[in-house]
């Protein structure tokens, strides 16, 4: 199958390789083939989705499609599509390479129904934590990171960001600090720039030796002495709906990232496109548009 083939003609081919209608699909579920017309549809058109999205990205074509790409993929689509959308699309790539993915789960329910917080307000739930977790809030704000992130902070000269995507110059444009790097969604290990405030409190905890942690069942290995995960988001909405009356979940501190980010790059006068190009590798996605999630 050339290259150079449209993603519907790539897609269509990867299914036809995998089609065995006729037989009792309860007698052959684990075959590794697809019994149905209409499983068969909707795998060609999740497949169809992933072959653009590599062209895009200049990753090959769905011959080459390799797991750490199709995880990224889900990754960045989980910003975009529900829960049931987003499986079907992990069940077709599974079919596709004939091997498990990691399961990713959708954000877009939970983004859709929150806002950002101000910055007033998040020192407000700062002042509200531990000293642990006070410290983990105000670094997720100034760097965008997810929960599980803050468990694998590591100094940039230590551990590299990863070296399969082209990173842009770009980024931090407007801001210095420290550079370190987060281990996010898909494995993806990416620079994060924390200021030189935040930086010194933070290597005042660094831990004399790693340990390892368990957060929702994966197990992380920390350098720090510093919130993070589960139990610190648990505690970020505890203190929010304390301290403010609500609570729109410790994601809500990417949103606040994200839109402060957009307005610094913009004043400084970056179009709006390219800033939210710069934004979407800040905050670990590479599909520009999946960013526009956070700025609503």
């Amino acid at each position: 199958m050339p290259s150079f083939r449209s993603p519907k003609s790539q897609s269509k081919h990867a299914i036809s390789q995998k089609v065995a209608l006729g037989k009792g699909r309860h007698d052959h579920r684990d075959d590794g083939r697809i019994h149905s017309v209409g499983t068969a549809r909707n795998y060609e058109q999740s497949l169809k989705g992933v072959a653009k999205y590599i062209h895009q990205h200049k990753l090959g074509d769905l011959r080459t499609l390799t797991v750490e790409n199709a995880q990224q993929y889900l990754v960045d689509r989980a910003a975009m599509v529900c829960q049931k959308t987003l499986d079907l699309d992990r069940q077709a790539i599974q079919m596709h390479l004939g091997v498990r993915l990691e399961v990713v789960k959708s954000e877009r329910e939970t983004y859709l129904s929150t806002r950002s917080y101000t910055s007033a307000q998040v020192e407000r739930i700062a002042s509200a934590q531990s000293e642990r977790n006070s410290l983990a809030t105000r670094i997720a704000h100034n760097a965008g990171l997810r929960a599980h992130e803050l468990l694998t902070i590591r100094p940039a000269d230590e551990c590299p960001p990863s070296t399969h995507r082209e990173w842009s110059t770009d980024r931090f444009t407007g801001r210095e600090g420290e550079r370190y790097t987060v281990a996010g969604k898909g494995g993806l290990v990416r620079e994060v720039l924390l200021s030189k405030e935040l930086a010194q409190q933070l290597e005042a905890i660094r831990l004399d030796e790693p340990r390892e942690v368990t957060d929702r069942g994966v197990n992380y290995i920390q350098h720090y002495d510093i919130g993070g995960g589960r139990a610190w988001s648990q505690s970020f909405s505890t203190a929010s709906q304390r301290d403010l009356g609500f609570s729109s979940g410790a994601h809500g501190l990417r949103h606040s990232f994200a839109q402060e980010r957009m307005d610094e790059l913009q004043l400084r006068g970056i179009n709006y496109e390219e800033a939210k190009r710069i934004v979407a590798q800040e905050v670990g996605h590479f599909d520009k548009d999946t960013t526009e999630v956070y700025l609503r």
